[in-house]
């Protein structure tokens, strides 16, 4: 299957930095936990790389 562009985070090592990015934004709630759905979100729904 070829896709019509390339896809924003299909290299590893650029998805790892931007889920970093993401993580280091949000204030962690317990423990030094971050809810994922501050992560998931952004990276699904408001960059667009939702499949």
């Amino acid at each position: 299957m070829k896709y019509v562009g390339d896809r924003p985070y299909s290299d590893p090592e650029k998805a790892a930095r931007r889920i970093m990015e993401h993580a280091r934004a949000f204030e962690p709630v317990q423990d030094g936990r971050i809810y994922i759905e501050k992560i998931n979100y952004p990276m699904l729904y408001q960059e667009g790389d939702a499949g």
